[in-house]
């Protein structure tokens, strides 16, 4: 405090009059007076980004008032939120295309000279409207984008190929990375000249969102280090050809097998698997804390011949998620149950057991390995996820087929094996986001919340462990494991959440914690210089006893344990076998996968 008097000392009084002056005035006016057409028009960053034209037939401005958002998990309820509402396109010189952008700016007297960018999920390069509140309600200007694609609903499959069948690169590098660069460069721009901001003020630049918003995320951090000061990244679909393809993985032993567990069969298995799991922290909670532990100890042969037993399920008519009717099941666990089970567990491999791609941690069940009932064989069959169909119809073999994958049925894990090769050469330049040299955006002064659910069953959590590891490695080569552990989380933090989904609080374990306030984590970090030691979290399940209650994750590779009989919960540096768990030789290829 002393040494910032005697900055301060330092400035002519005229000056720090001047500034104190502008501020007050940027904050005093009313969201009425600039959230106008004509004003925002005055505002738009048109020089922002050379060979971009804002289209300013395109603009739409409206004042929104006292909004209230509840029910997110990545931002607490907040309630008489205003803001600006804009929307605009652009386009590039000599390309005949359009973006669309969408901010909102919050009432000039709660504006905190922040700004948030944010991302998408699954296929889709945008959430739309549900992130971006996570922005103004801590003064932060927030923006998302449709990617070029059409319109914010739309998703990049539905455009990746041209008329001709051929693959749209521009789509494709526009999903990649361009797009949420450009969204973010103009975003800061409008920000600033919005709030009429001077060019010695700063403006704090921020993101966050998870899965496909996560592999965007890193696709920024990895390319542009001046873009954001702090980067919330979680669940990221990074290393993006083994990540769809894998989703088939299970499908592809199925059918080479020709093994179909009955759902039930499997869902019974999670449960138990689940069961045995969730003491091996030092408390009986309900939550899985230490998978590592459990991948040691635990041996699916142990359930064979376990009962289980499901009643039937009518038909679905929901037009956006019809489902065929599922007719009752039981019978016992079989070793065919446990072959299937443990290759999610364990990760897919090629016929003469050479590791492809990472596996789920125990916790986080058997989802792509879910088969259907045909009614008019009474036969259970594979069932294929759509990510790892869309991506090998249409990514790779450039066929607009979007529901089911021709030859399948002459698939071989080698084939998968192949397939992901192929994927991962010819999208490495854009989609797989997994340059681990992060020098530039730490020497920038970058932070980074990297967390990840570890019953996450979409994105295995091995493969962010892994993301970590490459970057500790390739940037601090001559220090020791703990040393170079300690110079990463100085800058550069990975949380793994016991107990928690793809993306969200699991509503089978209902009292784990789930990181919602990252953001004000990442605030204070940025411009407080508060590190964050542990990630602070909240019980977000309403299943719980202690809804609202208070957690704590612990930051990478420190891993939580209950003593004091179930009392206390402290993180500690797991044993180096445990450790191992996390690890996997993925010898499948010739060349390293970071």
């Amino acid at each position: 405090m002393a040494s910032y008097l005697r900055k301060l000392l330092l400035v002519p009084a005229a000056t720090l009059i001047a500034l104190a002056s502008a501020k007050a005035s940027n904050n005093s006016k009313s969201l009425a007076t600039v959230c106008t057409t004509s004003y925002v028009h005055s505002a738009l960053p048109v020089d922002a980004i050379p060979g971009v034209q804002i289209n300013n037939a395109s603009l739409t401005v409206n004042a929104v008032y006292n909004a209230n958002f509840t029910g997110s998990d990545f931002f607490p309820d907040a309630y008489d939120q205003s803001y600006c509402n804009v929307t605009f396109a652009y386009s590039h010189v000599g390309r005949d295309d359009s973006v669309l952008v969408w901010y909102w700016l919050p009432a000039p007297s709660n504006f905190k000279n922040r700004y948030l960018s944010t991302g998408g999920g699954g296929y889709s390069i945008t959430s739309t409207d549900t992130s971006i509140p996570g922005g103004i309600i801590y003064g932060a200007s927030a923006g998302t984008t449709d990617g070029g694609f059409g319109s914010f609903d739309a998703t990049v499959d539905e455009v990746v190929l041209l008329g001709n069948g051929s693959l749209n690169y521009e789509n494709v590098y526009n999903f990649g990375y361009k797009a949420i660069h450009e969204m973010t460069v103009l975003g800061k721009q409008l920000t600033r000249s919005f709030f009429d901001m001077s060019d010695k003020e700063k403006l704090y630049a921020y993101y966050q969102a998870c899965s496909e918003g996560g592999r965007e995320g890193w696709s920024q951090v990895q390319r542009f280090p001046e873009d954001w000061d702090g980067a919330i990244i979680g669940a990221p679909a990074m290393r993006y050809s083994h990540q769809q393809l894998q989703h088939l993985s299970a499908s592809v032993v199925e059918s080479y097998l020709n093994i179909y567990p009955k759902p039930c069969a499997l869902d019974t298995l999670a449960t138990e698997v689940l069961n045995f799991c969730d003491p091996l922290d030092g408390k009986t909670d309900g939550v899985v804390s230490r998978s590592d532990i459990c991948k040691l100890k635990l041996n699916l042969d142990d359930f064979i011949d376990l009962n289980y037993s499901c009643a039937a399920t009518p038909a679905s008519t929901n037009p956006y998620n019809p489902q065929p009717a599922v007719p009752a099941q039981s019978g016992v666990i079989t070793r065919d149950d446990i072959i299937i089970a443990n290759h999610t567990l364990y990760g897919p491999q090629t016929l003469s057991g050479e590791q492809v791609y990472v596996g789920w941690q125990p916790g986080a069940g058997f989802g792509d390995a879910d088969t259907v009932y045909e009614n008019a064989t009474g036969n259970w069959t594979y069932s294929l996820q759509s990510y790892g169909v869309l991506f090998a119809e249409k990514f790779i073999r450039e066929q607009n087929v979007s529901d089911t994958i021709p030859d399948f049925d002459t698939w071989t894990p080698d084939t998968l094996r192949d397939m992901i090769y192929a994927g991962w050469q010819k999208f490495e330049d854009s989609l797989q986001t997994t340059w681990p040299d992060l020098t530039a955006f730490h020497e920038a002064g970058g932070k980074i919340i990297h967390f990840h659910g570890e019953s996450d069953n979409s994105v295995p959590t091995a493969s962010s462990v892994r993301y970590y590891e490459s970057v500790r490695s390739v940037m601090f080569p001559d220090l020791s494991y703990k040393d170079s552990i300690n110079a990463l989380n100085s800058w550069y933090r990975l949380y793994l959440v016991d107990g928690a989904a793809h993306c969200s609080p699991d509503q089978t374990q209902c009292n784990a914690a789930f990181p919602q306030t990252n953001f004000p984590v990442m605030i204070d970090w940025v411009e407080k210089g508060i590190e964050p030691v542990t990630l602070n979290a909240t019980v977000l399940n309403t299943c719980s006893d202690n809804y609202g209650a208070n957690g704590q994750i612990c930051s990478w590779p420190l891993r939580p344990i209950w003593t004091r009989n179930g009392t206390e919960k402290i993180c500690e540096f797991p044993s180096q076998e445990s450790l191992d768990t996390w690890f996997y030789d993925l010898n499948a290829f010739p060349m390293y996968v970071y």
